[in-house]
């Protein structure tokens, strides 16, 4: 049920709770149709989302420093909190299917709670449940290529190589094929990023030479991959990681 909060409550019931699952806060007043037409759908999408949001009701009239303070300026008027700070929010008596859209963008999906789980067999159901979705790709072509599964992890991300994450493991499993950047690969793999990086990027050096190959790949073919297997593991570091910068500059010179 939703709560009623006050100005004395609000820090707590809302700014507060928010850091723990997000709060939806309806400003509304009993004098407001619009506001009693909202009602029920804000009601059901909480109900159904039981335990993953809470529904709070302020009303403008008593509490006129809580509308003034989120600049409240027509009614229903509805502020989704996370973390403390409002995230989202509309104004008006949408439509049943609005509302429930505007929760789904606050709770995580069922395949957001299986890629936190992280393990092999939530990532694979959370890959069916939302086979669009590179990020899940990633990590299932991670947890495969941790017991050595290369076929499989270059399967799980095949269809999501326009993201750099998910073309950098096709492009490892590629080069595994024909026994480029075995090195590289393996100190990833004990989680020395730089030092695998320095590896590949001695390895895109050599095939500068034309009659540079490799099973079969030419000099082109094997730079691409190399070039799009660094790309990879450089999107996992924050943009703002000295890191990032030092070995971007590094791959840009590289490859002239």
């Amino acid at each position: 049920m939703p709560v009623d909060v006050t100005e004395a409550t609000f820090q707590s019931e809302v700014v507060e709770r928010s850091r723990e699952l997000p709060v939806v806060v309806d400003f509304w007043a009993d004098w407001c149709g619009p506001c009693k037409a909202l009602s029920p759908a804000l009601e059901r999408a909480e109900t159904a989302r039981a335990g993953k949001v809470v529904l709070a009701k302020v009303d403008v009239d008593s509490n006129q420093n809580l509308g003034a303070q989120f600049q409240v300026q027509g009614i229903p008027a509805v502020k989704a909190f996370r973390d403390g700070t409002v995230v989202d929010e509309f104004v008006g008596a949408l439509p049943p299917a609005r509302v429930e859209a505007f929760f789904d963008g606050l709770v995580p999906s069922r395949a957001d709670e299986l890629l936190a789980a992280g393990d092999e067999l939530s990532l694979r159901e959370a890959a069916e449940a939302e086979p669009t979705r590179a990020d899940i790709a990633v990590a299932l072509a991670k947890a495969r290529l941790e017991r050595g599964a290369e076929e499989e992890a270059l399967e799980a991300v095949e269809n999501h190589e326009t993201d750099f994450a998910a073309a950098g493991i096709a492009a490892r499993v590629r080069l595994a094929k024909v026994g480029i950047g075995s090195e590289g690969f393996a100190a990833l793999d004990r989680g020395e990023r730089e030092a695998a990086l320095d590896s590949l990027l001695t390895e895109l050096e050599l095939t500068q030479g034309d009659k540079w190959s490799a099973g079969g790949l030419s000099a082109e073919d094997l730079r691409d991959l190399l070039r799009r297997a660094i790309i990879g593991i450089l999107a996992d570091l924050d943009p703002a990681d000295p890191a990032a910068r030092t070995y971007r500059r590094k791959l840009s010179a590289v490859l002239g």
